[in-house]
């Protein structure tokens, strides 16, 4: 008997059989703190995403460094996913990328979603060249889409492309998530009422738990709309907790 799946999801096979029992991964259970409460996770059927920490957003040059936002507040995050993110690996937790990657056609987006990003019908918006790189914005495979240089994926990282603020909207992440047989997601990233948001609620309403780890995740709007993310997070979908318990508690369960 041969097997084929990804090691979290499959069968075995030969000629004339097929053993469709999936393979048995005892459960690996985390404590941590959190509000609105205590939380335990496990971490055999968790994942972590990292949203849109990627160059138009969080480097200078990027689109929003040209339109004149803040992109270095965006860098938060960076050094406590580069403490986070080896922890995770070391306990085979999955990390999955999320960042924006247009097609440069952009024949999947809608006026509304360009809206966004080009507002006057003038400005440089999605798939736009930004002046000096020349990279374009948001499109797959640009520089523009590229993870920012301070933060290093893993050949074993699964990287998704997303075209909405959400990352489940259009795209594979729930297939991949699901066949990775994942209930529970860590979320990260910028913007924290934006992009991180939008894909955390949509996660709870496709039935995943949800915790945010609030010093992973950072937004340049103004402090209102944290704190209402913040509320939101904890009063209606998930909970909100810190990644140093986490890395704590997981090395001591190792």
């Amino acid at each position: 008997m041969k097997p084929i799946g990804n090691g979290r999801n499959g069968w075995t096979v030969s000629q004339t059989s097929a053993d469709l029992r999936r393979p048995f991964a005892e459960a690996r259970p985390v404590t941590i703190d959190a509000a609105p409460q205590r939380v335990t996770m496990d971490l055999q059927r968790t994942a972590i995403l990292v949203i849109d920490m990627q160059n138009d957003f969080c480097s200078e040059g990027g689109w929003l460094d040209h339109i004149g936002a803040d992109y270095k507040t965006l860098q938060s995050p960076v050094e406590p996913l580069n403490k986070l993110l080896p922890v995770l690996r070391s306990a085979k937790v999955p990390v999955v990328w999320v960042n924006w990657g247009n097609r440069p056609d952009r024949s999947n987006l809608s006026p509304s979603v360009l809206h966004v990003y080009n507002m006057d019908g003038e400005s440089t918006g999605i798939g736009k060249p930004l002046p000096g790189s020349g990279s374009k914005v948001l499109e797959k495979d640009s520089w523009s889409a590229a993870i920012i240089d301070d933060l290093k994926p893993e050949p074993q990282d699964i990287r998704v492309d997303k075209y909405r603020m959400s990352g489940f909207w259009d795209t594979p992440l729930d297939s991949i998530l699901r066949n990775l047989r994942v209930d529970t997601l860590l979320f990260t990233g910028v913007n924290l009422d934006q992009c991180v948001m939008a894909t955390l609620q949509d996660a709870v309403n496709l039935g995943y738990d949800a915790i945010l780890l609030q010093d992973c995740s950072v937004t340049n709007s103004p402090s209102f709309c944290t704190e209402a993310t913040l509320y939101n997070v904890k009063q209606c979908y998930g909970f909100v907790a810190h990644s140093g318990q986490l890395i704590q508690n997981i090395q001591t369960s190792l």
